[in-house]
């Protein structure tokens, strides 16, 4: 069957480092770090409170077609973020539309004082319940935009989700369903997200320090990523800035553990996202790791992809290190970092670096982003139990 070819034509960002595409771009290209006192849940009781958390957010800037009180924080991310990217990408017409969004939470922060209220022997506001369906978030970008002929999915594959939500809205778009496709992911910081992290000891105290010798784990983040996706033909047609195309994606699920991911795993997935898109390892200019910083994770990461590329590896690089671990929103984030890197040619650094430990063994660029000639990018995203999703994004023309 003919598919037609996938372009990424709009970016929206709601993060720790930067809202809206071009401030993101230059905390990438800086190398900002978004980690800072937690202020959106009581710390109280932990040995320490740093996570990456959005400051500054108002979300009655975009937010104007429906009330801003049913919408949680992470539907809120949601919303500003997909307001951004329809803007960036000077979409007027969405015909048939797609919206798919990520998310490890949903509306969890909602759920969590729902809770506390009850515990504490109150009756919780009624918007709160309004608030905790993780179906809210692509529903509340529908109704924001105006969205008639839409199909609105959640992923939950936690922090896979971002890139499964772009597969699926590639292969919408490929196969002619849809004619947009908004696609990313969301979460905003809840309690009980860092409190489970810091109980399995994979919380940093000051910083993430992904492939460092001394590396000790994440920080929490929050945040937003959507894509707009179009058909090539579409895109050029109306003139429209194209930041990258994407060449095709793979997923699997080893189901092997609770949250220790699996080498050979991970490898496969590399290798299905090489052969969807047509390419080969040699082919691959930069990776964009899952990388979280915990002793585990990058070692077994970073093993799979010698077992792919070889012992010259391209760069591998985590932007996890400026935007702490975003759960649902990582690897749409992540995305976005690589159509921006094809786009204006650098590779973003991962900060906190002081020496790579040896069971790593890659060039992470460390600290200092670089000036690069990108072809072909990889975003990896490798979820607890096993859910890993790999997208390849290239440079069109």
């Amino acid at each position: 069957m003919s598919q037609q070819r996938v372009v990424v034509t709009g970016l929206g960002v709601v993060s720790s480092i930067g809202t809206g595409v071009a401030e993101y771009a230059a905390g990438l290209r800086a190398g900002r770090s978004g980690a800072r006192p937690i202020s959106v849940f009581d710390t109280g009781g932990f040995a320490h409170d740093i996570g990456c958390e959005v400051v500054g957010f108002d979300p009655t800037r975009w937010i104007t077609e429906q009330p801003v009180e049913d919408l949680g924080r992470a539907a809120q991310f949601s919303v500003a973020a997909a307001r951004l990217a329809v803007e960036d990408a000077g979409l007027t017409d969405f015909g048939r539309a797609m919206v798919c969004l990520g998310t490890t939470d949903g509306g969890g922060d909602a759920g969590e004082r729902i809770a506390e209220s009850v515990v504490r022997g109150g009756f919780p506001a009624r918007e709160l319940a309004r608030r905790v369906p993780a179906a809210a978030l692509p529903v509340a970008v529908a109704r924001e935009l105006r969205l008639s002929d839409v199909d609105c999915t959640t992923v939950a594959t936690a922090c896979a989700a971002g890139n499964y939500a772009i597969g699926n809205g590639f292969d919408a778009i490929a196969s002619g369903d849809v004619d947009v496709a908004l696609c990313g992911g969301a979460d905003a910081m809840c309690r009980m997200t860092f409190t489970g992290f810091y109980r399995l000891g994979a919380v940093d105290p000051q910083r993430c320090r992904p492939f460092d010798v001394d590396r000790a784990g994440i920080l929490t983040g929050e945040g937003a990523g959507v894509l707009v996706l179009e058909p090539l033909d579409a895109a050029v047609a109306r003139g429209a800035r194209i930041y990258a195309e994407v060449l095709g994606y793979g997923l699997n699920c080893d189901a092997g553990h609770p949250v220790a991911p699996d080498r050979d795993s991970v490898a496969d997935c590399m290798r299905l996202a090489l052969a969807d898109a047509g390419r080969t390892a040699a082919d691959v200019d930069l990776i964009s790791a899952h990388g979280t910083g915990t002793k585990a994770n990058d070692a077994i990461e970073c093993g799979a992809i010698h077992d792919v590329f070889g012992a010259a590896a391209p760069r591998t690089v985590s932007v996890k290190s400026m935007l702490g671990h975003t759960m649902g929103a990582a690897s749409a984030l992540s995305a976005i970092a690589c159509a921006v890197a094809i786009a204006e040619g650098f590779v973003p650094p991962t900060i906190n670096h002081v020496e790579t430990d040896p069971a790593c063994a890659i060039d992470c660029v460390p600290n200092t982003a670089v000036e690069a000639d990108l072809r072909v990018v990889q975003n990896n995203a490798l979820a607890f139990g096993g859910n890993n999703s790999v997208v390849l994004f290239g440079r069109h023309g």
